[in-house]
């Protein structure tokens, strides 16, 4: 069993936002970026947390100019009252999807319903995080974007030209389960990440989830060059979603995405939220008189009876994950981790992590 070391959610955040501020992000950016990176941590989501958003800054951020720090985001005009479109001209991810989801939140208050579309973005990093966060207060919410770079074959081809393009779906079953059910996936049998992941532990990649330079599968993640949709046509139907809806929103070709610049090209992701209010979906009329949460706790309970006990639900991990991290105290990461941490400190110029200050999480 791995060991974890319990880092102190303060000292982390605090970590991370130094290392956005060097690069030029404003206070308030840095704190979108250390929310998202602990909400992540503090879920068990290691494939999303603080280390890959520094990385994918730095590859395709603000370290070649994909990404801007301090950018305002233009609201366009629209003739929907509930759905918005914005110009996010390359503002931090996090920050615009906090913003996003927040806004969705307020139409879906008005109208039932409420969408942004958002063009010319950067990558937001965990999609769950948005509509876990948007379910515990009690909506449901949908999110999906354009990965930063086309790095999935789609069925029956050998070159990527879709990305790992994620779909998340948060519901408020908090009353019904203890938490929210959150489904959240990368559209390929593994996220980029979680191949960064494994190749800093010295795993091997499962079968059949990536190919390397030769279009080849392989199961070294330091060979692997692209990856394969997960369910055959299903993944890839679900990834050619999010590079449609892109192109409704205002992205252009995938292959060119995030890469050396061309001139007269849009080469940014794109990202679309909804949130709706439970109550604009209620019939009203629920067998045995039950009221809405009722039911939705009657209808989780025989999707989980007749056997099922021990089924888990989408989300449960996230919950278990989460109560880990609150029972140690802070959030947990591996030797690994910590010594990719301990090179974001070097670049900012403060101290390193001691690993032996850190507690061993139980």
């Amino acid at each position: 069993m791995e060991t974890f070391r319990v880092v102190p959610e303060s000292q982390h955040n605090a970590l991370v936002e130094a290392a956005y501020q060097k690069r030029g992000y404003s206070v308030d950016e840095a704190k979108a970026a250390s929310r998202m990176a602990a909400m992540a941590s503090r879920h068990g989501i290691r494939t999303h947390n603080a280390i890959k958003a520094l990385h994918l800054d730095h590859l395709f951020g603000s370290g070649n100019g994909g990404c801007v720090p301090g950018a305002r985001i233009d609201k366009l005009p629209s003739r929907f009252a509930a759905a918005e479109i914005w110009d996010a001209n390359k503002k931090l991810g996090q920050a615009t999807a906090l913003e996003a989801i927040e806004t969705c939140i307020q139409l879906a208050e008005k109208y039932g319903t409420g969408t942004v579309s958002v063009d010319n973005a950067f990558h937001y990093l965990w999609g769950g995080g948005y509509v876990m966060e948007a379910a515990k207060r009690g909506y449901i919410a949908y999110t999906n974007c354009t990965a930063a770079l086309t790095e999935v074959v789609p069925l029956g081809g050998k070159y990527p030209t879709l990305g790992t393009n994620p779909h998340s779906w948060g519901l408020p079953t908090t009353d019904a389960l203890g938490y929210p059910v959150v489904i959240d996936w990368a559209t390929s049998v593994v996220a980029m990440g979680r191949v960064q992941q494994l190749a800093r532990e010295g795993k091997d990649l499962p079968p059949n989830a990536a190919v390397d330079k030769d279009g080849k599968p392989t199961t070294d993640p330091k060979q692997a060059v692209a990856l394969l949709p997960f369910g055959a046509h299903k993944g890839y139907g679900l990834s050619l979603i999010n590079e449609l809806y892109a192109a409704f929103i205002g992205g252009s070709t995938p292959t060119l995405r995030c890469r050396q610049p061309v001139s007269g090209e849009k080469q940014t992701p794109c990202f679309f939220f909804q949130v709706i209010h439970p109550e604009a979906m209620s019939s009203r009329h629920f067998a045995q008189g039950r009221a809405q949460q009722e039911n939705i706790k009657k209808v989780l309970a025989d999707i989980l009876g007749h056997g099922n006990e021990a089924c888990i639900m989408p989300g449960q991990i996230e919950a278990l994950a989460a109560a880990r991290t609150d029972k140690n105290g802070g959030l947990l990461f591996s030797d690994a981790e910590i010594g990719a941490f301990n090179e974001i400190a070097e670049e900012c110029g403060l101290p390193k992590w001691e690993v032996s200050s850190f507690k061993t999480a139980v």
